[in-house]
């Protein structure tokens, strides 16, 4: 089954006094990918900007540049999408019983069991390393020990990983920000979507397993009789970890779940530093801002707002 989306994700930037110059870069415009195709994008910035262009970055995620030059309190950056998606979800029975210390140890080794390309291997190990926002720390090994018990299938330790973060942290926005660190949510016990896929990444590549950052979206309104997922509102982050004989994994440990036809991709990298919405700075003699982010992820045909 293929579901289409009409997606509109729009952040407006209200700043205190004029700016004179606006310079950003976006990642709002879905990826094409297996499951995934992308039927239309655009990319709008009021005021008008005198320079833009696209750009595919390092992980292959469509980024868009702009320049704004003439004097603005408000800048407002629109992107609209229709997308279909045929996504099929991983499941325990359809993935391969391999034992996550085999994989960490075909990462480490490129012995046969990893069965990738050379070019492949560099990037996966890639993926073992720390990173600014997921450091496998002394507080992540001693969180996720009980979980990575000897010779446990990955499949079954992605799950049991996704559920412990689903039922012993509270989602709570606002709780955290984009510096908080995984001692610290652990600590507090609540945080968001972001925060809890910073927290799996880095207890998979503490035990020397890929795992990269994904940001995306769910769907905003659910079918009848379907509860509304947790990050549905606002942009959504969840994990992609690597299986040997599968491939890429996508599993989402705010809502508990393997990643479905419900989720548009709009990139992904070692964790959210590489795929931010939008990043950028201005010049302005003023002082403060006001941000706000709207999303609207609906069936096509459906009324998302303008």
């Amino acid at each position: 089954m293929t579901r289409t989306y009409d997606l509109v994700h729009r952040t407006t930037y209200t700043y205190g006094g004029p700016v004179t110059d606006s310079y950003g870069r976006t990642t709002m415009t879905p990826r094409d990918l297996p499951g995934q195709a992308v039927l239309a994008a655009t990319v709008e910035v009021d005021p008008t900007p005198a320079d833009t262009s696209t750009h595919i970055d390092y992980y292959g995620n469509r980024t868009t540049y702009y320049g704004v030059t003439r004097a603005h309190t408000r800048l407002v950056v629109t992107a609209r999408s229709t997308i279909e998606v045929s996504r099929v979800a991983a499941s325990l029975d359809s993935l391969p019983a391999v034992t996550w210390e085999d994989t960490a140890r075909s990462v480490e080794t490129g012995d046969s069991a990893a069965a990738v390309s050379p070019d492949v291997l560099v990037a996966l190990r890639e993926l073992v390393l720390p990173s600014t926002h997921a450091v496998p720390g002394d507080e992540v090994r001693a969180w996720a020990a009980p979980s990575f018990t000897p010779d446990r299938p990955l499949g079954e330790l992605l799950v049991d990983l996704a559920h412990r973060i689903r039922t012993e942290l509270a989602y709570r926005s606002g709780s955290t920000t984009v510096s908080t660190t995984q001692a610290q949510l652990l600590a507090q016990g609540a945080g968001v979507c972001q925060d809890f896929a910073h927290l799996m990444i880095a207890a998979l590549r503490a035990h020397g397993l890929p795992a990269r950052y994904v940001s995306g979206h769910i769907e905003t309104r659910p079918p009848a009789g379907r509860e509304k997922l947790r990050g549905a509102d606002a942009s959504h982050a969840w994990v992609s970890a690597w299986v040997p004989g599968a491939g890429w994994v996508d599993i989402d440990p705010t809502n508990d779940q393997f990643v479905d036809d419900r989720y548009v991709v709009l990139g992904w990298g070692r964790d959210y530093q590489d795929v931010p919405p939008l990043r950028g700075v201005i010049f302005t003699e003023g002082s403060g801002s006001r941000l706000s982010v709207a999303v609207d992820l609906v069936p096509a045909g459906s009324e998302p707002f303008a």
